[in-house]
């Protein structure tokens, strides 16, 4: 009996339900994490029944595994998702949606006005087209200085969100505390870390500082820098970056309320779990 060199059955395997052009159009990524096609589109493919069991996984979902796990199976070109730029993690999202359930997306909202619940259907290839990188090209020129920023990876994203929930377990912890020196403690604590993230994150968003005198790439130096420069020049940083993702974010859905025909704006979330569960 022969061998047979190749499963019978490959020729049933899924194929890609579509192709993405990526926001960051490859920018950002570490050298060996992505295979960029000739005409910068990534092939998009449904997911398995397995990636569907990893998205209702809560220890994957908390830990980001679930993304990560998601992504590396429905675009294969992207070789470790952990170095993705957040300009384009939603858009994967997106797309690997649509690749397995189609271009519409149904979600329920309450109108503010009324109070009455609505179905309503979201056109999930308009989505898609509506998101935008952000102009991370063009520097900050602060004095003599001028700040080139750059969009968080999937990883440093990831992290941060971790941080922030241990850190509201944190601030629970301290509002339950009764004993006053206990509570102040945990206060202290609690401003410690939030001051460490604020500062931390603020430098994984800066690709570089040129001076008339030196470009510095070094995060130890921009850190340094970040903790010790006027409050006025530190809000100008934040507030250029804070723009920058807001840009790169999904806009709020625009809803005509089919009860009272109240027009509002509904915030539309895109993760793992309410995404594809």
């Amino acid at each position: 009996m022969a061998t047979l060199t190749s499963n019978p059955l490959q020729q049933y395997f899924r194929r890609p339900a579509l192709y993405l052009k990526l926001p960051s159009q490859g920018a950002g990524y570490a050298e060996g994490t992505l295979i960029m096609t000739e005409n910068g589109e990534l092939p998009v493919y449904p997911m398995t029944a397995i990636d569907e069991i990893t998205s209702r996984t809560p220890d994957a979902l908390y830990n980001g595994v679930a993304v990560f796990e998601i992504i590396k199976s429905c675009v294969p070109n992207i070789l470790d998702p952990w170095q993705i730029p957040v300009v384009d993690l939603d858009p994967l999202l997106v797309a690997i949606r649509m690749a397995t359930n189609g271009n519409e997306m149904e979600i329920e909202t309450n109108c503010p006005k009324c109070t009455e619940p609505s179905k309503y259907d979201v056109n999930l290839a308009g989505l898609l087209a509506g998101f935008n990188p952000g102009d991370y090209k063009t520097p900050l020129t602060v004095g003599e200085l001028s700040i080139r920023f750059k969009p968080l990876s999937y990883k440093e994203v990831n992290n941060t969100n971790i941080m922030q929930f241990e850190l509201q377990r944190m601030m629970i912890d301290m509002e339950n505390e009764q004993e006053p020196n206990t509570k102040n403690d945990k206060m202290s604590k609690v401003l410690e870390t939030i001051n460490h993230m604020t500062i931390e994150l603020m430098t994984k968003t800066i690709e570089y500082i040129k001076t008339p005198e030196a470009t510095v790439f070094d995060p130890s130096y921009i850190e340094e820098f970040l903790r010790n420069i006027d409050k006025n020049t530190f809000e100008e940083i934040k507030n250029v970056n804070l723009e920058l993702r807001k840009n790169s974010e999904n806009k709020p859905l625009h809803i005509r309320c089919m009860h009272c025909q109240h027009e509002y704006d509904q915030e539309f979330t895109i993760n793992a779990s309410t995404f594809f569960g």
